[in-house]
């Protein structure tokens, strides 16, 4: 998969590098690193070492990294001052694209990570939806769906995380047709522990809600106009009935709706 994003070759030979000469890769998509996982990872190391080497690409005097964050940084944390790693030819748009790959093979990105590393990826390669998804081994609609979770903001994206919600919670919220309404449900599903089912449900109350005030604002506008043609009726024949004319209503409830009869006398000779 990676030959189809690079130009370059490879140094298949396994190469000692000192951690000092390895600087972070600055597209790196992942952005949350636990600790405990680190720490956990560290201990192994002291036991066993590095066992995956680190991918790495010359810039200048030293190395920056491509993939192997996570090793990287619990090889510090272990005492390690170096580390297996693969040397490889890429410019920066190909470490971008590779460090994306192998976050999303090992599964290390939360969903808002990997569409972020998608719009990256896209922006620069110059690359449509469908290319990108071929580029990572994915279809067009997941990688689609990703990126619309973009559309969220960065203060609801981080509700979301803090409240440990699912990608389909993120979706659910995404229904909603502004930032308020957004920001008002994913707090409430979080103080209320929603699953994603009853998540969905409410949601879905709050979509219906605006169309039940909207029906009520018909049948009130309806009531309303009535009573003004009643009125106006009532005013007509009292004008009559002033003016010497004999004239009456009647009105009579019936179960299709109100029946009016106006009388208006013959004209006497």
């Amino acid at each position: 998969m990676l030959s189809t994003l690079i130009g370059g070759g490879i140094d298949r030979s396994l190469r000692k590098i000192k951690l000092s000469a390895i600087t972070r890769n600055p597209y790196q998509p992942r952005k949350y690193f636990d600790p405990e996982a680190i720490t956990q990872l560290a201990e192994s190391i002291r036991q066993y070492g590095v066992l995956n080497p680190l991918t790495v690409r010359r810039i200048g005097t030293g190395f920056e990294l491509i993939a192997g964050e996570r090793r990287m940084r619990a090889a510090k944390a272990a005492g390690l001052t170096e580390v297996p790693c693969i040397v490889m030819s890429a410019d920066e748009q190909d470490s971008s694209a590779i460090a994306l790959v192998e976050n999303l093979q090992r599964r290390d990105l939360d969903f808002f990570e990997e569409a972020w590393g998608y719009k990256r990826l896209i922006e620069l390669h110059g690359l449509t939806q469908e290319e990108a998804a071929r580029k990572v081994g994915k279809t067009q609609s997941a990688v689609a769906n990703k990126l619309r979770l973009l559309k969220l903001s960065p203060r609801n994206m981080q509700l979301i995380r803090d409240g440990n919600l699912t990608e389909r919670h993120a979706r659910c919220i995404l229904r909603l047709p502004d930032e308020a309404a957004r920001l008002s449900a994913t707090e409430y599903i979080i103080a209320h522990e929603l699953n994603v089912s009853r998540s969905e449900q409410y949601i879905d109350r709050l979509l219906a809600e605006p169309n039940e005030k909207e029906k009520e604002r018909h049948v009130l506008r309806f009531i309303k106009d009535v009573r003004f043609f009643l009125n106006t009726v009532d005013k007509a024949v009292d004008v009559m009935q002033q003016s010497g004319v004999e004239a009456k209503v009647e009105k009579e409830e019936q179960e299709a709706g109100l029946l009016v009869h106006i009388l208006i006398p013959n004209a006497k000779k």
